[in-house]
């Protein structure tokens, strides 16, 4: 039996089980009020994720002060009503040239899409586009039209009385020349293929409308590429005495977010515009990664967005604003596993798809960070040395799709050189000759040979890293250390 505690020991701890339950509730009853927490982008390019309904229930447990999504979708948006919440909307990509063209077209959509939920669900910011000013592929059709398409709403926000509702576009750090890490902030400035022509424009707008700059700002991928000079510890909001100055400011900073926004700031003053407001339209950490990734797991995810909770609640601003407020949208609700790319895409959630919580997080910050019960150790803070494979996942496998792992395996053999030889009649790799084993050697032979220059180990969510080695008998699979 363990000992009693202490006369004294006793009531202080019922004193901080107290303390962290009243922190509890607040957080509850302030989020039901909404615009006091952290905001949430509300992603759903995820398999069975919970109903828009039960989102706002997870949204409320997690302590959101706002919601931004993706587009104007009918059922986020009634569900959204009256929760009070200040909530983002946007614009496809695809129709910004349609809607600068045609400030009827313009009026439609705001008709279409904003006026029967507006008021009822409190409508805060009309986002125009998401990070169009990273894709190449639309900088002429879509670049140049992006602030006639956002005058456009705004002349119909003028013909209707709307005045509450502000218009902006977000943009990626990659809108500045030297990318996510301008260091130092004060060498900061726009891409000289968009300063001219479309970012200043767009500050004039932003500034004659009172508006803010969003910007995706992301510490975890400027730490993931530099993190034998950057400590980790800075990048998380828990730097101790680290610090940097800025020599052409000399602005200390104590944080890795603070000098990308204030680089951003410095970016728009060196345009005459050093006076809109910034909003942080993206930030987070990732939860999972695969293995030729590094820093992406549930314990750096659960500080930095704690920290960053904790952080924003007190309006800090940044070492350039200080006191400045910002509205700020951690990334994201839900892991999405539909989205491309690298593994980190799909783990970016508050929650997994089945509505579980990836880890406890208050996002008013008003939770004491010591209440929190412990976390998992991180253990891919550091790059992994070993082989890796690419392979079909358990769970495809498990649920066999075979049309679409048909496709997948026709893609991936019609790649390359030889890349699917061995898995021909007669070949080493030919048996067993089943889908999930061909598709595995496929999949991987494809991916060794394209992975240095962009290829993931994905294949619309079929494949998996590992690091077990599939090999069998003498089929021999290729792996990542093989020249």
């Amino acid at each position: 039996m363990a000992a009693a505690p202490p006369p004294r020991a006793l009531p202080l701890l019922l004193l901080l089980l107290c303390a962290a339950l009243s922190f509890r509730v607040a957080a509850a009853h302030g989020a039901s009020a909404g615009g006091h927490g952290l905001g949430v982008n509300y992603g759903r390019v995820a398999d069975d994720i919970p109903s828009p309904r039960r989102s706002v229930e997870l949204l409320r447990a997690a302590g959101a002060g706002s919601v931004k999504i993706y587009d104007a979708n009918p059922g986020v948006l009634r569900a959204l009503a009256g929760t009070r919440w200040p909530v983002s909307i946007m614009v496809p990509n695809e129709i910004i040239p349609d809607i600068a063209a045609s400030p009827a077209a313009a009026d439609r959509w705001v008709a279409d899409n904003l006026v029967p939920y507006y008021p009822a669900t409190r409508v805060k910011f009309l986002l125009v586009g998401n990070e169009i000013l990273s894709d190449y592929s639309i900088a002429k059709s879509t670049w140049p039209r992006l602030v006639p398409a956002m005058e456009n709403i705004h002349l119909s926000f003028r013909k209707r009385g709307i005045s509450s509702v502000k218009i902006g576009t977000t943009l990626a750090m990659d809108a500045l020349a030297d990318g996510a890490f301008p260091r130092p902030p004060s060498a900061a400035a726009f891409r000289p293929d968009i300063a001219t022509s479309v970012v200043r424009p767009l500050l004039h707008f932003l500034n004659g409308t009172n508006s803010y700059y969003f910007v995706d700002a992301y510490p975890y991928f400027v730490w993931a590429g530099n993190n034998l000079t950057v400590p980790l510890d800075y990048a998380l909001f828990q730097g101790g005495h680290t610090r940097y100055i800025d020599p052409g400011t000399g602005l200390t900073y104590t944080n890795l977010l603070d000098e990308m926004l204030d680089a951003v700031a410095i970016a728009m003053a060196k345009l005459g515009y050093g006076g809109v407001k910034l909003a942080v339209a993206e930030t987070g950490w990732p939860n999972g990664c695969d293995y030729d990734q590094i820093g992406g797991n549930v314990h750096n995810a659960a500080i930095y967005n704690r920290n960053l909770g904790a952080r924003m609640a007190k309006n800090p601003g940044t070492p350039l604003r200080p006191g400045a407020k910002m509205p700020v949208f951690v990334f994201s609700l839900y892991n999405e596993d539909l989205k491309g790319g690298p593994g980190t895409e799909r783990h970016w959630g508050l929650y997994y798809a089945n509505g579980t919580a990836v880890y406890e997080i208050d996002l008013t910050g008003r939770r004491p960070l010591w209440s929190y019960p412990p976390l998992p150790a991180p253990e891919n803070n550091t790059p992994y040395k070993g082989p890796i494979w690419c392979v079909m996942s358990a769970a495809a496998s498990k649920k066999l799709n075979e049309t679409a792992v048909g496709n997948a395996l026709s893609y991936a053999c019609g790649q390359g050189n030889g890349t699917c030889d061995a898995i021909q009649p007669g070949k080493k790799c030919y048996l067993p000759n089943t889908t999930v084993a061909h598709a595995s050697y496929a999949f991987n032979s494809y991916w060794q040979q394209f992975r240095k220059i962009g290829a993931t180990c994905y294949f619309n969510n079929l494949a998996e890293q590992t690091i077990k080695d599939p090999s069998h008998g003498s089929c021999k699979f290729r792996r990542s250390l093989d020249s």
